[in-house]
Formats: C-alpha cells, sequence, structure tokens
C-alpha cells in the first residue's frame, strides 16, 4: 500500500489510537507493523476474528494480558544451556499464567452459551499448550526474587549454616558495642556492613584499640569501619558456605532452564498466539469505543457504507453520510462550497477502506459493503514542494501524473479539487479528461470540484453519478450532508439576499443568466427537497426498525428472565421434595422399628389391629398423595353385604359384613372388623381383582417355615424373598428357611447378597447337610 496514502488519509492516528488499547509489547509491536491487506482470505478472517472478540467483549470482562511478554531471548538461551536466572524464570511463569488465564475464561464463556461460536477464536486457544508441569516447578521451587529454601535439602542446610553464622557474628558485635569500654570509641552505636562484611563504626584516634581489617572510612576521615579480627574468620566461613550457595543454586536453576528448554516450541507458540489474541482484544475494544461495526467483502466492486463517520472526528461533533457506489457507477463527483465536508467525505471513504483491509471494524450503521483494493491512491490537500519550488497546480499535477499511470481495476483514487490552480476552463476540461481516462481504466474514483461544468459531466457519462454537501441558507452554514444522485448548485442569490443585498440587483443578475442555467438550478432545488423528504423517510423507518429491536431485546430478556425465575422454581420445589422425601424417610424407619419393638416385647401376642395401624402410617408416608385424591373420587358403585373392597385411608382389601346406611358399613379386614365410611371404599370386581401389592396379614398357621425359588426368574425370586421376610417378621419366626436348590450357584450368590443388605435380616449360613447343604440358605430374623 502507497505509504503516502496511508500517511494523507492519517492512517498512522488511527494506528496510534489502536495500540493505547494493547496490554503487552507484543500486541503493540504487531500494531505498529500493521498495514492494509490486499488478500481477500487475510482480509476476512482478520475482520471475522475482530468481530468475535467483539462479541466476546461486550458480554463478558475479558481477562487482561498483563505479563505477557517476548520470552524469545529467553528460550533461545536455554536452548544453548545457558543459565536463566530467577528474573527470566518468573517473567516465563507470568506468560503460562496469562495463557491459563484465559483459557479457563473462554472455557466458561463457552459453556455458558454452547449456542453461539467462535470458531476463529476458538482456533487459537486450540493451540495452546499445556505448561502445568513447569509452572509446577518454577511455582514450587522459587518466588518472584529468590530459590525457596526448600527448593533442595542441600540448600536448606547452606542457608541454615550462613544463617547460624551471621548469628554469631551479630552477637558478638553486640556485646563489643554493648561494652563499658567501648562507648567513647565509637561513633555510633549501631553495627554497619561495609564489603558484605559485619563492622564497627570505630573513630579514627582510637584505631590502635581495635585488632582487625579497615573496609572503609567516613567522607570527614574521622570514621573507620573496622571488621574485629574476632570475626573476621566467621565472615570467612560465610563466605565459603555462600560459594557452595551459589554452587547448589545454579544445579537447581540449570534443571529448570533444562525443563524450560524441552518445551521451548510450546513455550514461543504459546506467547505467539497470546501475543496475537492481545491484538485482536485491542481490535475490538478499538471498535467497540468508535461504535464500529463488522463490513460485509464484496468480491463484487461495490461500496455501501450507511452513515459513515469519520473515525479520528470527536463522535459528538461528527456528522455521519451514507455513501454509496452501485455495481454499475465507476466515480461519483461531489460538488458544493468550501468548508462543506467535500474533503472529510473523500477521507472518510479512504480511512474507512485502509481500516477493514487492516482487520479493523468500520464507524458505520450494520450491513456495510467494502471492496478489498490493491492500490488506494489519493491526491488531497495542498503538497506543494517548496524544495522543488513547484506552484500548488504543478505539485497536484505531478501526483497525478504518477496515479494514473498505476491506475487500474483494482485501484481506488481519491481526487481533491480535481484541476484546481489553474485558468478555470482549461482546468474543468483536464478535470473531465482525466476522468475519462481513469474510468477507461475501469478504476473507482471519487472526486471533488467547485467547477459548474462537471455538473452536467455525469449526465453525459453512464458510469458517473453526481453528489454534493449540503448548504443552510438560513444559517450561512454547511451542513456537512452529503447528498447521493445531486449536483451541488450555487446559493449566491440567496446567500447575498440574507446578507443584504437589494432585490433590483438579485433580479437583475438573475435575468443575465441563460435560461438552461434557471432550469437546471430550479431542477436541483426539487431534487434537494426530494431528496431531505426521502432521508426524512428513511430516518423514521430507522426509528422505527431500532424500536423493533430494543422490544425484541427486552422481551428476549424478559423470555429469560421469566426462564431463569422457572428453573429456580423448579429447584427450589425439588430441593424441598427431597427435603420431605427424607423425613418421610425417616419416619418410615420409626415406624419399622416400632414394629419390631412390638414383635420382640410381645412376643406372638401382637394384635392384628396394632399392626394394622402401623402399617397404615408406614403407607402413608409414601401413598398419602394418592390416597387424597382417591378419597376425592366419587363412588357410583353401590356398596352392598358381601362385596369385596379395599380401604383406601388403611391401603387394605376386606369383606363387606353389614350394611349400617348408605354412608357407613362393617367391613371385615382379616381379624377386625371396623366401620368404614362408604366414600373410603372402593368396590372391586372379584373377576378382575389383581393380587394385592400389600404384604397381607397373616399368622404363623398360614406362613411356611421355608420358601422354595427353585424355577424362579432371579426378579422375581427377590420379589417373592422379599415379601416371605416381611411375612415372617410379622409371624414373629426366628428362623426360615430359603430353597434355592445348587444349579450354577447364581441364584445361590443373587439370595446371599440380597440378604446381606435387608435390614430384617440377622445373619444367614448354608445348610447344613441334613437341613438341603448347598441348595439351602438358613435365615436368621432380627
Amino acid at each position: 500500500m502507497n505509504e503516502k496514502t496511508l500517511k494523507v488519509l492519517e492512517y498512522p492516528l488511527i494506528i496510534q489510537q489502536l495500540s493505547t488499547h494493547a496490554t503487552s509489547d507484543i500486541a503493540e509491536r504487531i500494531i505498529n507493523e500493521l498495514k492494509p491487506s490486499d488478500e481477500l482470505e487475510t482480509v476476512q478472517q482478520s475482520i471475522n476474528e475482530t468481530d468475535e472478540m467483539t462479541q466476546i467483549y461486550n458480554k463478558h470482562r475479558v481477562p487482561g494480558y498483563s505479563g505477557l511478554k517476548d520470552i524469545k531471548s529467553y528460550v533461545r538461551r536455554a536452548e544453548i544451556g545457558s543459565l536463566l536466572n530467577v528474573e527470566e524464570l518468573n517473567q516465563i511463569k507470568r506468560n503460562i499464567q496469562v495463557q491459563n488465564r484465559f483459557k479457563t475464561f473462554y472455557a466458561s464463556i463457552v459453556d455458558e452459551d454452547e449456542a453461539i461460536l467462535y470458531p476463529n477464536i476458538d482456533g487459537y486457544v486450540a493451540q495452546l499448550p499445556v505448561l502445568s508441569d513447569l509452572l509446577n516447578q518454577i511455582n514450587e521451587q522459587c518466588d518472584e526474587h529468590d530459590l525457596f529454601d526448600t527448593a533442595s535439602p542441600k540448600l536448606a542446610e547452606l542457608r541454615h549454616q550462613i544463617k547460624k553464622t551471621n548469628d554469631r557474628i551479630k552477637s558478638r558485635l553486640e556485646q563489643m558495642v554493648r561494652s563499658s569500654a567501648n562507648q567513647k570509641k565509637l561513633s555510633d552505636s549501631i553495627v554497619t556492613v561495609r564489603n558484605d562484611r559485619h563492622v564497627l563504626p570505630v573513630k579514627a584516634e582510637y584505631r590502635q584499640d581495635f585488632n582487625g581489617i579497615v573496609h572503609d572510612q567516613s567522607a570527614s576521615g574521622q570514621t573507620l569501619y573496622i571488621e574485629p579480627s574476632a570475626i573476621v574468620e566467621m565472615h570467612n566461613q560465610i563466605a565459603q558456605v555462600k560459594a557452595k550457595e551459589k554452587e547448589e543454586k545454579d544445579r537447581l536453576l540449570y534443571i529448570l532452564t533444562e525443563q524450560v528448554s524441552e518445551v521451548g516450541y510450546e513455550l514461543l507458540s504459546s506467547t505467539e498466539v497470546m501475543g496475537h489474541l492481545d491484538f485482536v482484544t485491542a481490535k475490538a475494544k478499538f471498535g467497540a469505543t468508535n461504535k464500529a461495526t463488522k463490513p460485509i467483502i464484496s468480491e463484487d466492486r461495490a461500496i455501501y457504507l450507511p452513515k459513515a463517520r469519520h473515525p479520528l472526528i470527536n463522535q459528538s461533533e461528527v456528522v455521519s453520510n451514507t455513501i454509496e457506489f452501485k455495481e454499475d457507477i465507476n466515480a461519483v463527483i461531489i460538488t458544493g462550497p468550501n468548508t462543506g465536508g467535500k474533503t472529510v467525505t473523500l477521507k472518510t471513504v479512504g480511512l474507512i477502506t485502509l481500516m477493514a483491509q487492516s482487520g479493523l471494524l468500520i464507524p458505520t450503521l450494520d450491513g456495510a459493503i467494502i471492496t478489498i483494493f490493491k492500490k488506494v491512491f489519493c491526491d488531497i490537500g495542498d503538497e506543494q514542494s517548496i524544495e522543488q519550488s513547484l506552484s500548488t497546480f504543478s505539485s497536484h499535477m505531478k501526483n497525478i501524473v504518477n496515479i494514473i499511470d498505476q491506475a487500474d481495476k483494482d485501484s481506488l483514487i481519491l481526487f481533491d479539487e480535481l484541476g484546481a490552480g489553474t485558468d478555470p476552463s482549461e482546468g474543468a476540461a483536464l478535470a473531465m479528461s482525466i476522468l475519462d481516462y481513469t474510468i477507461e481504466r475501469d478504476a473507482l474514483i471519487m472526486a471533488t470540484t467547485h467547477y459548474p461544468e462537471l455538473k452536467a459531466y455525469s449526465y453525459n457519462r453512464e458510469k458517473v453519478m453526481n453528489a454534493s454537501v449540503e448548504f443552510d441558507v438560513e444559517t450561512l452554514r454547511p451542513t456537512y450532508k452529503l447528498l447521493m444522485g445531486i449536483p451541488g448548485r450555487s446559493n449566491a442569490f440567496e446567500i447575498s439576499k440574507k446578507l443584504g443585498l437589494k432585490n433590483e440587483l438579485i433580479n437583475h443578475a438573475k435575468s443575465l443568466i441563460g435560461q438552461d442555467e434557471k432550469e437546471i438550478n430550479v431542477m436541483i432545488e426539487s431534487l434537494e427537497k426530494n431528496a431531505k423528504s426521502v432521508e426524512n423517510d428513511r430516518i423514521e423507518v430507522e426509528k422505527l426498525k431500532q424500536e423493533s429491536i430494543d422490544l425484541h431485546q427486552s422481551l428476549t430478556q424478559e423470555l429469560q428472565r421469566f426462564e431463569n425465575f422457572k428453573t429456580q422454581l423448579m429447584d427450589e420445589a425439588r430441593n424441598k421434595a427431597n427435603q420431605e422425601v427424607k423425613q418421610k424417610t425417616e419416619e418410615a424407619e420409626t415406624i419399622l422399628q416400632e414394629l419390631r419393638d412390638m414383635r420382640d416385647n410381645s412376643a406372638a401376642n401382637v394384635k392384628e389391629h396394632e399392626l394394622i395401624e402401623r402399617k397404615k402410617r408406614l403407607d402413608n408416608q409414601y401413598t398419602s398423595q394418592s390416597l387424597k385424591q382417591n378419597v376425592k373420587k366419587e363412588r357410583h358403585d353401590k356398596i352392598e353385604k358381601g362385596d369385596d373392597v379395599k380401604v383406601l385411608s388403611y391401603g387394605q382389601k376386606g369383606e363387606v359384613i353389614d350394611v349400617i346406611s348408605d354412608e357407613e358399613v362393617v367391613v371385615q379386614m382379616g381379624i377386625l372388623k371396623m366401620k368404614i365410611e362408604v366414600k373410603d371404599l372402593e368396590k372391586l370386581d372379584k373377576k378382575k381383582q389383581q393380587p394385592s401389592k400389600v404384604v397381607p396379614r397373616t399368622n404363623r398357621s398360614t406362613i411356611k417355615m421355608d420358601l422354595d425359588l427353585r424355577g424362579y426368574r432371579y426378579e422375581d425370586a427377590m420379589l417373592e424373598l422379599d415379601q416371605y421376610i416381611d411375612q415372617a417378621v410379622l409371624s414373629n419366626y426366628g428362623t426360615v428357611n430359603i430353597i434355592h436348590g445348587k444349579g450354577t450357584g447364581a441364584l445361590q450368590k443373587g439370595v446371599a447378597d440380597h440378604l446381606k443388605k435387608h435390614r430384617s435380616v440377622d445373619s444367614y449360613r448354608t445348610g447344613m447337610p441334613s437341613e438341603g447343604g448347598f441348595g439351602v440358605t438358613v435365615v436368621t430374623l432380627k
């Protein structure tokens, strides 16, 4: 891309603003080297990844990349065996931590909303290696400043020796400082350090009273810093131990350096990916700051920039304009007053094009369409060369000559005041000739001019469209609004009238211009009014569209809140139900224990109605809801004497032995006779009556001492076994026999496993030969 074009369109200022959003020096370097690309796939991927990160940034708080630095030199040194220090190892650790923090963050947002896809960001995250082993090793061995004492037993021992000797030195020196004989000989009572040795501040006149080595003196020479002879040897011991400490530290650092070398490629790959993600995040932040959107990259040559804004003008001041090159248009000619915004429009188109080709989102409304250009040229502003002593016209013409020599179908050309700086008639003719030539070369051109001849130019050319910048004659100020398809018109008469020029002079001036010119001005005025009407309608449509979008978002949020509330209610109901089930289970256990206690305490004298009452309480824990529903059912069948019925509130079957009234009868349940309300009864059809699922209350005479399971399927056998044990418990049996046969042993094993878990079984064993041997299991009940 032409460097001069980048400078004229102020692309470096975009780079400068973008770099303020970078966290790491890696991302900042990538930004400073960023240039527009002319490769379609490269631009498309770059814009897509920026858009994905923008979606993430707008919904979540993207973790920072603080601490990320280029570690290429560290890795290269490690690979050739050069020792890394603690500071360098900690920088490597910080890079790994930045990576892990982003991986954790990204995994959480993907889990949060699996329906939203970020394929480009997915690809980068997938490249991030696992470096937990190295991270753990560095964390275990050192902090930000030094290796831990615990890095190795030897290092811990050496540092203990150093500390111990230092303590002895300090103790000895403190004794000397506290000595009354030395009070007047010392300049200060504080022990200090010189040349890594502890020294005493001795007054110079008492030098002969202290045997030792002078390491330093004060600026005045009145104080000497002496290492007493009594501690010289101890200092020498420390120096020797410190040498060993350094050897041990180097050994440990070498191990860590080798580990860095082993994963060198992964470390460099991680740093590169994280630096790029920081760069992409910076693009997302920059786009969010400028309220930018993702453009559509078109392979067909077309430009559509709805409500485009110049990105370097303050958002509160900039006027947005819709700029469009239709497919059959090669050139747009903008006319209008000076300082009316024509040049800003040129720069907006050029700069937005450069931004899109750099992978940035652009400051327009949604739906913008951009074409990829291999060349972007511009001739904007006064670029007179003082050194070459060229006039303004010559300077522009030299630049134009260079542009048209390179112009082709892949070029975007921006001409500001084309043909200006010379005789108006010649300048207009040159402008039209240059436009004809560049259109023939199939370039895309946007040009500004104040020549009236160029207003009619587009009417005689198929591939040219007029445009103009609006001027408000009421305020005598430009509105900076671009009117596509409408040429600019002179407002000299209106402006002169506003400024007080007499009407007769204005009317006389009007009579001097040709009829064609008058008709053209009337036509342009009519087009401007129509354009304003269309624009007002469009604004109203946009307003309604935005209100519709806001309403949809509001309803979506309400729906989400409702779904969340429903989920919350379901969770609360589930928790409450679980608590109730737990409570009911505990109550059931209590009732069962009462049954066992009654059996144990009363032997065989437990009365049937007591068992039924407790069984009723047990059943109610699990069937109370269904029983309530059953009780509410209307009874259409008449209950008569001799009918088989089910007592709903007890869950028991019985026989009607007497009818007291239409509302009450006497029912026989086992040995128990009870008065029951008719509404609590369900008449049973004797022909269709199914076996009751409730374990029947029977006495010893009806329950055998053994259960024969031979021939049963496994599931049926276990069900039969459960029912039998319940009956045996209620019959107060102490021991029963389970006959399962020998066979393959599967049924025997199943019986044993089942008995092992049964709460009513105290113990079990294989039968003796006289009892049936391995074909029988003898069970002792609680």
